[in-house]
C-alpha cells in the first residue's frame, strides 16, 4: 500500500514535539508499505526553521527505502502572534498543495491530520485531483478550541473555518477521531454518519518512553539533585494555560525542595517567565525545547508530571499525548484537564485531578504525593501497566493500517466516488 500523509507538524530528526505519526510511519515501514510525508519546514514547538530549509519552497528527503518526506514552506511568523500563526497555516496550505500536485505521484490512500484545520483544503483538492481516498484525522476540535480559548475571534475566519471543517468531513472516506468524545460530538452535533468514523487514539511510545532511574544526567545538569521535581513538557501557548502552574508554584514556595520544571516553548513563554520573575519565584525552572530523544530522560528525572489546559468544555474531549508519555515512564500525574483526560488518569489510577483555577487544590493534591513517595510510585506503576495493556502505539499502528487497507479496498470498487 502507498500511503500519502499530509501533516504540518511531522517531526524532523532531533526535533521536539509529538512522535505519533513518526512512530506510525516506522511501524508501517516494517509492514512493507511505502510512505510519502508532506510536512511543514517550521517546528511547531520552537517556531523555527532548520538551516537547510531556509530559502527553499520545497525540500525532498529520502528517509529510507520506503519513506520520502517533502518539507514545504511555512512562515516563520508562527509563534509571533495569532496573525503570524494564521499566515503560517495558510502558507502551508498553499505550499503543501503545490508539493502534492507537482512532486508526489498518486498513492492508494491520503491521510490528512488536523489541526491546522485549513490543511483540509489541500486534502480535498488533492483527493479530487489525484483520485485518491482521503482519511481525515481530528486531533483537536477546530475551530471550537480556537474560538473557546479566544484565539480565533474574527467572524469571517470563524465562518470560513466551519466551511472547511464541513467539507473536509464530507469529502473524507473515513474520519479518525482520537477520543470517544470527538466521535460523540461529530455524530451528535455535526451530523457525521457514525459508520464514517474510526477510532485510533493517541497512545504510548513504549519503545521510546520507558521507566528508568530518576537520578540521571538531567538532574545533574540542571541542579535538581535532592529536589522533588514537578514537570510539564510541551507547548507554552494560550490553550495550555501554564499561568496556572505559575500560581501553583507560588502556592508551593514554602516547600523548599519542590521545583517546577517547564520544558518547551510557545508564544506565552516570555510572559510566563516575566510573571515568575515579578513574583520572585525561585522554584520554577524554564528549559528550552529538547530533542525527542532526550525527553524520556527528562520524564524519568521527574517525581510528578502534570498537564493542564484552559478550563472550557472543548478541552473536555481531548487526550493530551504527554499524559501517555508520563504513564510510559511510570510517573504519577496531576491532571488539570476535566473530561476524558481526567477519566483516563482516574480509570488507570495513575494520579489525581485538580482544578486549574485553584492553586491551593494543586498544592493539596501534590502533598499527597510529596508526603507519601511509596504511594506516588504505586500510582506511576499502575499508569504504566494501564498504557502497556491498552494504548501501545505499535498495536494502534496496526489497527490504523487495517482501517487504511479497508479504505483502499472499498475505494477500488466505487466508480462513482468523485461525483458531487
Amino acid at each position: 500500500m502507498k500511503i500519502l500523509l499530509l501533516h504540518q507538524y511531522f517531526l524532523d530528526d532531533g526535533e521536539p514535539g509529538g512522535l505519533r505519526f513518526n512512530q506510525f510511519v516506522k511501524y508501517w515501514e516494517e509492514q512493507g508499505h511505502e510512505i510519502t510525508v508532506v510536512a511543514g519546514n517550521v517546528n511547531y514547538s520552537t517556531g523555527k526553521k532548520q538551516r537547510q530549509y531556509k530559502g527553499k519552497f520545497i525540500s525532498k528527503q529520502k528517509k529510507s527505502e520506503q519513506t520520502t518526506v517533502y518539507r514545504t514552506y511555512v512562515s516563520e511568523a508562527y509563534n509571533s502572534s495569532f496573525a503570524g500563526r494564521l499566515w503560517a497555516y495558510m502558507s502551508f496550505t498553499v505550499s503543501s498543495f503545490v508539493a502534492c500536485l507537482l512532486k508526489v505521484p498518486r498513492h492508494d490512500v491520503l491521510i490528512v491530520t488536523s489541526p491546522p484545520l485549513f490543511v483540509g483544503i489541500t486534502g480535498i483538492l488533492i483527493s479530487w485531483f489525484k483520485r485518491v481516498p482521503m482519511v481525515f484525522e481530528v486531533r483537536d476540535l477546530w475551530p471550537e478550541s480556537a474560538i473557546d480559548t479566544g484565539v480565533l475571534k474574527n467572524k469571517f475566519l470563524i465562518r470560513a473555518a466551519y466551511i472547511v471543517e464541513k467539507w473536509s468531513y464530507r469529502f473524507a472516506k473515513k474520519i479518525n477521531v482520537l477520543t470517544p468524545a470527538f466521535q460523540d460530538k461529530l455524530v451528535r452535533e455535526k451530523g457525521v454518519p457514525n459508520e464514517k468514523i474510526i477510532f485510533v487514539p493517541n497512545g504510548a511510545d513504549l519503545d521510546v518512553f520507558q521507566p528508568g532511574e530518576t537520578d540521571n544526567w538531567v538532574r545533574e545538569k540542571y541542579g535538581l539533585n535532592g529536589k522533588f521535581v514537578v514537570s510539564y513538557f510541551g507547548a507554552h501557548g494560550v490553550a495550555n494555560h501554564l499561568i496556572s502552574l505559575i500560581h501553583a508554584a507560588e502556592a508551593c514556595k514554602d516547600l523548599q525542595d519542590v521545583i517546577f520544571l517547564l520544558v518547551g516553548d510557545g508564544m506565552e513563554k516570555e510572559m510566563l517567565q516575566k510573571v515568575a520573575q515579578e513574583k520572585g519565584l525561585r522554584n520554577i525552572l524554564f528549559v528550552a525545547p529538547q530533542p525527542k530523544s532526550v525527553m524520556p530522560d527528562f520524564c524519568r528525572a521527574s517525581d510528578v508530571c502534570t498537564a493542564v489546559l484552559q478550563k472550557n468544555d472543548t478541552f473536555k474531549t481531548v487526550y493530551p499525548n504527554k499524559v501517555f508519555d508520563y504513564m510510559s515512564c511510570a510517573k504519577p500525574i496531576l491532571i488539570g484537564i476535566d473530561g476524558v483526560a481526567r477519566e483516563l488518569v482516574e480509570k488507570s489510577h495513575s494520579g489525581y485531578f485538580f482544578d486549574p483555577e485553584s492553586p491551593m487544590e494543586f498544592r493539596q493534591k501534590l502533598l499527597l504525593l510529596y508526603k507519601d513517595r511509596a504511594h506516588a510510585k504505586q500510582l506511576g506503576e499502575k499508569g504504566y501497566d494501564f498504557v502497556k495493556n491498552n494504548f501501545s502505539r505499535k498495536s494502534l499502528a496496526f489497527e490504523y493500517e487495517r482501517e487504511l487497507l479497508q479504505v483502499t479496498k472499498k475505494n477500488s470498487t466505487e466508480t462513482a466516488y468523485f461525483r458531487l
